[in-house]
């Protein structure tokens, strides 16, 4: 599906995407993403903690993480799952919560649907990771906020982990 809106460029202006290629091997990247122990030591940028309060990686499955700044900072994810294929994909949006009831984020957080994708080249797991919005101007807004800088970060937290287990 991913292939065929970038080819006919449906995507064009609400896609935002990182890629890199992760030292580590895909299942144990996948093992990140979904056991909730481990995503709560990487997914948040440095002097941030995580908690991973809900994580049903199935089709309508329940996301909830939340992430703690040094200064009483809070930011708060609900959202649901739309498709997951272990080692290979991960779906979610902010769009809907638990039980396909519409959502309305926290001000300042554009709806979107995350596409998480790895697959191995070479022993090492091609990663790439997408964020379709609504519009350009929530786009513009998440590239703002620091989409590339936080997956750059992230990613290398992740990578690190990975490498661990």
């Amino acid at each position: 599906m991913s292939g065929r809106l970038m080819a006919a460029g449906l995507t064009d202006g609400y896609e935002l995407r990182f890629e890199r290629l992760l030292d580590a091997p895909r299942a144990n990247v996948w093992r990140c993403w979904s056991e909730p122990a481990l995503l709560e030591q990487w997914f948040h940028p440095p002097s941030w903690t995580t908690e991973v309060r809900v994580s049903e990686q199935h089709p309508g499955g329940a996301s909830h993480i939340v992430m703690y700044g040094p200064n009483g900072e809070e930011s708060d994810g609900v959202g649901v799952f739309l498709e997951a294929v272990p080692e290979r994909r991960l779906v979610f949006t902010n769009a809907y919560r638990s039980g396909w009831i519409p959502s309305v984020p926290p001000s300042g957080v554009p709806l979107r649907t995350m596409i998480i994708e790895m697959s191995d080249e070479g022993g090492r797991t091609r990663y790439i990771v997408r964020a379709l919005h609504w519009n350009e101007e929530a786009r513009k807004q998440h590239e703002e906020t620091g989409f590339h800088g936080g997956w750059k970060q992230t990613s290398r937290q992740l990578e690190a982990l990975a490498r661990t287990l």
